[in-house]
This record gives structure tokens, C-alpha cells and sequence, in this order.
């Protein structure tokens, strides 16, 4: 243990689209966001399952009550009672250590104090991914800090094989620190360390590292071996590890976990260095982005530092979420693995970092997306558009595994079964055409510049969805049901022909271009023709009659002027009839064949797409309090899952998803960028890059690429 000074709090109270708005903005003066009444007067949430009643909902923590961290490889979630119930190693997608996230016996890591489960305070330390949690007990009062540790690049004699992309100053240390300090008073500090191997199925067997009990390892053969260190008496009880000392008011003791062989802090001392290397990163990177002077900065903020946790540095990738089997219907089987990285959240995922001025980040995800398609050249020196893409891939760039179930483990809330892999890898779904291309295309407009790798990937987009745009899939919801013409997925393919035909046509391969302009104009002459109802709406799939959120999308990827009725027709049918209290479903599960008869609650990420859609129509005052109401519910610590239950604001599903954070950004940003015109504070210049310019490219929609 380590004594010094009384120590204050340590959270001490502070905590683009493909029409992107312009990189300046200006402050505005309204007032600052509120919680509609509703939201502020919800009901109790429900019991956590159907099944097993009030006896799971006292044990299984809110799903929105999960703190995140992330040293930008590995990532945790930790339960307001301050134990670690997720972390799976060594890869996001490889089994768990910790996973009392989905059965209470999957095993933990706690320090807290002895006698306290309920914190006075979570937050994260202010541009970080340092969690910072307070604690009231009898005799005094505790501040923990928990965090991931980065730190400067310390690869100096080897290279690492999985390091794809080009080196930063700093890379992740693969050690979880948990530091306690006594603010005032006194309070017992208790360990409980107790990892099971293989989703729980495994018991941890420790050992003593040296003669002292300051350090012990796990001897499990054939898994990721673990060492636990600290400056507490460590004793070890079957696969636990535990450990009490009672701290007084400026004293202070830390446990840190590591899998790699990089040495643990020596002492309290080493544990400081750690905690400003790894403030020093998120701090520095949080710096290059361009956010507004607005009331909802920190909201960007906090997303842009979630989408970077989400990120694995090593390739590029960005992890669709952290967490598998987290229920969008408690007690259902609407369970399924995220831990993934999906080519669709590609040109999402550009919209948001380019922006926010993260390009670095964009450029990465760019090259990720070439190591896993990978278009081969014929010999006539051309890419050959003949390799199927894969709908989702592992982080590391290897092809997702099959899914398949977890029958030992309960489930978060008893919902079963308990999915690990993902289905859907091996889907049609046509609408990724269309996001791969767009993805090159808004790289090029941001960048000047389109390389021949890129090409490569956007002949092969553009000729296989030449080649299948007839042709039904799954589209972006991954349905279970049989494959039908999904209006999004044909409009995407519209998408890959018409970005397309630009880059053709900037390259000035003019045939090329006129090829796939052509194709362009026949793709969105057909959606206009069958995918539009009676009603002048655009439909969920040819001939169906129901609507779907993933048309939201269409203003965005400007398949039409926002101003044409059938467009404003569709967006505010959508916010009328597929909402409930306001928040958007993906379509209504009564009448879609998802391969699943049950219901699931509203789809944050709809609900932000509509906040956009309704900017796009010049509904600006809708969109605003919609917006207002979704930030307003999400988690105490910024993170949105991926559902939201309309009537209690319960966040349900995957958590924290990365296309709900993306959504968020533009959201937030079509807002704010809205409110500026209607200001008329000028910013500069709302222009495309000068490449652009001095090519004359006209990039209405309709035009004919130059």
C-alpha cells in the first residue's frame, strides 16, 4: 500500500453524412438539450424475463448501467457494482474470461469496498476512457479508477504479426489497472478475481508467481495465460483470487491484470505513469476532432471516444459492439453475436470520422476494407469481379466464425439461446455493394486522391452488383425469413453504379462510366417504379406495402431531391406509423418475416436516422426535439445499446453498438449544421474539395458524372 496526500475525487465533477456539413461551425444559442416529460416520467421497467420473474431482474444489472473500456484491441464492460462481467481474450471475438455478463457464474473481477454494491458516482475522467467511480460507505469514502492502459509504442525488437496498418506513437499494453484511494475516513477494499475460461466452462487454476503474495499466474494449458499483481496480500482460493485491506484517508492500492508479457507496475508510482500515458492518448486523439461550440458537444464527443474503442488498431476494423446474446426482447431469442465487424458500417462509419475530422481513423478502416476484399487483377491488368464479399468479417480480417449456441450459460435475464458467431457472414445482402463503393467515393472527396487498390475494390462492387441488383436478399436488417426485393438493397446498388460512374468518369474512363451511368439510371427507374406504393411511400420491399426505417436512408445517399413528395411522403409516414412515443422501429415485426415470431423494441439507430431524414425535409424544429429526446435517454455515461423499449427508455441489445453512435454523429450534426443556416452565421465556404472543383463535378442529384 501506498500512502500520501488526501486526494480530491478524481471525476471531480467535469466530465458527415454524404452531404457533410461543413468542417467550421459556429455557436448557437439555444437552449440546452431537456428530457421530453415522457421520457423523464417513465414507468418501472419491466421485469427482466418472462421466465424467471424478479429473482434474475435483482441479479442481471440494466444493460445501459455497463461502463465501457477500451485500450483500442481489447474491451470490458463493467457493472456499476465495480466488477468486470465481460472481457474476452485475446480477440473481441475469442471466448470470454469474464462473463457474468450472460450467467452469474461465468466469472468476475471486482474492487470495490467491502461493504458497499451502489457507487455514489460514475463517470469517465473528462476526453477519456478512464472510468472514474466514487463510493459512500459507513466509515468514509473511496475513488476508483479503472482503464485500459495505452501506452507509447513499446515494440522495439520485433514486429507484431497481426499489425496491419501503419504504426502510431502509442499501442495498447494489454493490462487492465483498477487503482482505490481513500478520499476521507477509512474503507475496507475488497478483491474478488475469479475468471473461467471458455465462456465460463473453464475454472482459472492459479499460482504463486514468486515467494511473496503480491503477484500470482494462471497454469491453465491451452489458454491465454493471466497475471494478477498488485500491492495487495493476494490469496488464493480455488479459481478465485481475493484480497481485503482496509485504507485509510490519502492512502491508496492497485491490481493490475495483464495477458502479454509486458511487466506489471512495479509500484503505485509505475501505476501514475500508466494513468497519464493513457490520458495522454485519448486526450491527444480527442484533440484533432472537429467538434462544434454547441450544448451537445460532449455527446459527440463521447461518441467519437466510443467509436475509437470500438476500433482495433491493429487492423483498421471498427467492432460492431463489444458484447454478444445482450436480448433486444428479454427473455427472447433475438440474441445474436456482434462481435464483428460488418462491411456495411464501412461508409457509415466514413460519414461520421471524416466529419469529425478523424481521418486518419477513416483511412484505416479504408485499408481494412482492401485486406479483406482483396480483388485479384486478370490478365489483361483489370480487377476480376468475381469474389463473393463476405457480409461480416473477424476483426483480424479472417472470415466469421459459424454460429453456433451456448447451451450451458443462462443468458443476460434468462434469454436464450446464447449465440456466439454470427449467420449472417454468409447472406445475401446487396445493399453492401452499394456501402462499398460509397466508402471509396466519400475517401476520394475527402482525400484528393483515389489509388489503384481502391479502384480495384470499386470495379469489383460496382460489376457484382451489375450483376445481382435483380436478384432478392436479406438487405440490411440480416432477415431469417426467405430473401425478397428489398427497396434499400436495390437502391444501394443504385448507389455502387452512380458513385460508381463518378469515379469512372474522374479517372476519365469515359466508356466505363457510361456503362455504369447508364445501369445507375435503370436501377432507380425500376425502385421508382416498384418499390413506391399507392400512396406515393416508398415500401419495404417490391410489392410488400410496408414501410422500413432502412428507407430513411434514401434522403441521405440522395437517391432523390429531399423535396420530392414521394421522398417527404415516406419520411413522415415513417414518423407516424413506424414509431411508438417517438422512437423508430425497423419495421413492424407483425407483418415482416424476420424468421422469428416475437416483437423487439424501437431501433436507436432509426430513430437517429429519422432525426436527419427530417432535417433533409426542412422539418428542423421535429428534428431538433426528437433529437433532444434521444440523447436525453442515453446511458448516465453517454452509451446507447442497440434498441430502445419506447415505453421505459430500457436500453436493450448489443451494448454499446457502434451504427447507433455513427447515427448519433450525423444526427447531431444535420442539427446543429441546420441551425446555422437558419442563424445566417457565416462559417466559410460550404464547398467540396478543390480537386473536385477544378474537375468540374457537379454533384446534384440526377447530374450525369462528368
Amino acid at each position: 500500500m501506498s500512502e500520501g496526500k488526501p486526494t480530491d475525487d478524481p471525476d471531480h465533477r467535469g466530465i458527415g453524412h454524404l452531404s457533410s456539413p461543413t468542417p467550421d461551425f459556429a455557436a448557437l444559442r439555444f437552449p440546452a438539450p431537456s428530457v421530453y416529460p415522457e421520457a423523464l416520467g417513465y414507468e418501472s421497467p419491466p421485469s427482466f424475463s418472462a421466465s424467471s420473474g424478479s429473482a434474475l431482474q435483482a441479479i442481471f444489472p440494466p444493460i445501459a448501467d455497463y461502463a465501457f473500456l477500451s485500450d483500442c484491441e481489447n474491451t470490458c464492460l463493467i457493472a456499476p457494482t465495480g466488477a468486470v462481467e465481460w472481457l474476452c481474450l485475446p480477440k473481441p471475438h475469442d471466448p470470454s474470461v469474464f462473463g457474468t455478463l450472460l450467467d452469474r457464474a461465468a466469472g468476475s473481477f471486482r474492487l470495490a469496498p467491502a461493504d458497499a454494491a451502489v457507487p455514489a458516482n460514475r463517470r469517465y475522467v473528462p476526453g477519456t476512457m478512464v472510468l472514474a467511480t466514487t463510493w459512500q460507505t459507513r466509515t468514509g469514502w473511496l475513488a476508483v479508477r479503472d482503464f485500459l492502459v495505452v501506452g507509447p509504442w513499446h515494440r522495439t525488437s520485433d514486429r507484431s504479426a497481426l499489425h496491419r496498418r501503419t504504426p502510431g506513437d502509442f499501442d495498447a499494453k494489454h493490462m487492465l489497472i483498477r487503482s482505490a484511494t481513500c478520499l476521507h475516513g477509512s474503507v475496507d477494499v475488497a478483491l474478488d478475481c475469479e475468471p473461467s475460461f471458455d465462456y465460463g466452462r473453464v475454472d482459472a487454476r492459479w499460482e504463486y508467481a514468486a515467494a511473496t503474495y503480491d503477484e500470482v499466474v494462471t497454469t491453465n494449458s491451452g489458454f491465454v495465460s493471466l497475471n494478477l499483481a498488485g500491492d495487495l496480500r493476494l490469496g488464493i482460493e480455488g479459481r478465485a483470487v481475493r484480497a481485503r485491506h482496509r485504507l485509510s484517508q490519502g492512502e491508496s492500492c492497485y491490481v493490475s491484470l495483464s495477458w502479454a508479457d509486458h511487466p506489471s507496475p512495479a509500484d503505485s508510482a509505475e501505476v501514475n505513469i500508466c494513468l497519464a500515458d493513457t490520458n495522454r492518448f485519448w486526450r491527444g486523439w480527442i484533440d484533432v476532432g472537429r467538434f462544434p461550440d454547441h450544448p451537445w458537444r460532449e455527446h459527440l464527443q463521447r461518441s467519437a471516444l466510443t467509436l475509437k474503442g470500438l476500433t482495433y488498431a491493429s487492423t483498421g476494423a471498427l467492432l460492431a459492439a463489444p458484447t454478444t446474446s445482450l436480448p433486444e426482447n428479454p427473455g427472447g431469442q433475438r440474441n445474436w453475436d456482434y462481435r464483428y465487424t460488418w462491411i456495411r458500417d464501412a461508409s457509415f462509419a466514413l460519414w461520421a470520422l471524416h466529419a469529425l475530422g478523424f481521418d486518419a481513423e477513416a483511412d484505416d478502416f479504408l485499408a481494412f476494407l482492401g485486406d479483406v476484399v482483396k480483388p485479384e487483377a486478370s490478365a489483361a491488368g483489370t480487377p476480376a469481379p468475381t469474389a463473393d464479399l463476405q457480409v461480416l468479417y473477424c476483426v483480424d480480417g479472417t472470415k466469421a466464425v459459424l454460429e453456433t449456441e451456448l447451451d450451458h450459460l443462462s443468458g443476460y435475464d434468462g434469454s436464450q439461446p446464447v449465440r456466439v458467431g454470427n449467420a449472417a457472414h454468409n447472406q445475401e445482402q446487396l445493399d453492401i455493394l452499394g456501402s462499398i463503393v460509397d466508402c471509396v467515393y466519400q475517401h476520394t472527396r475527402s482525400r484528393d486522391s483515389l489509388n489503384e487498390r481502391s479502384w480495384r475494390i470499386v470495379v469489383q462492387a460496382v460489376e457484382t452488383a451489375l450483376r445481382r441488383w435483380r436478384q432478392p436478399d436479406h438487405s440490411i436488417w440480416e432477415t431469417r425469413g426467405e430473401p425478397r426485393h428489398f427497396t434499400y438493397s436495390k437502391v444501394m446498388c443504385w448507389v455502387a453504379a452512380d458513385r460508381g460512374a463518378r469515379l469512372a468518369a474522374l479517372r476519365g474512363e469515359r466508356d466505363r462510366a457510361d456503362r455504369w451511368w447508364t445501369a445507375a439510371l435503370e436501377i432507380h427507374a425500376d425502385v421508382c417504379k416498384n418499390g413506391v406504393d399507392n400512396k406515393g411511400r416508398f415500401t419495404q420491399s417490391y410489392g410488400s406495402g410496408n414501410l422500413d426505417a432502412s428507407l430513411l436512408v434514401l434522403p441521405l445517399v440522395r437517391f432523390l431531391p429531399p423535396e420530392d413528395e414521394r421522398m417527404r411522403s415516406t419520411i413522415l409516414a415513417i414518423a407516424d406509423e413506424l414509431s411508438d412515443r417517438g422512437l423508430v422501429h425497423r419495421y413492424r415485426a407483425d407483418t415482416t418475416d424476420d424468421g422469428l415470431d416475437e416483437p423487439e423494441a424501437s431501433f436507436t439507430v432509426s430513430s437517429f436516422w429519422l432525426v436527419s431524414a427530417l432535417v433533409e425535409i426542412g422539418e428542423i424544429d421535429r428534428a431538433r426535439q426528437l433529437c433532444e429526446r434521444l440523447l436525453g435517454l442515453s446511458s448516465t455515461l453517454g452509451l446507447y445499446g442497440e434498441e430502445l423499449d419506447a415505453a421505459t427508455g430500457r436500453h436493450l441489445g448489443n451494448f454499446p453498438q457502434a451504427l447507433t453512435h455513427l447515427a448519433l454523429v450525423n444526427a447531431v450534426l444535420h442539427v446543429i449544421e441546420a441551425e446555422r443556416h437558419a442563424s445566417e452565421v457565416p462559417v466559410g465556404p460550404d464547398t467540396p474539395p478543390t480537386w473536385w472543383i477544378a474537375t468540374g463535378r457537379d454533384e446534384r442529384t440526377g447530374t450525369k458524372p462528368m
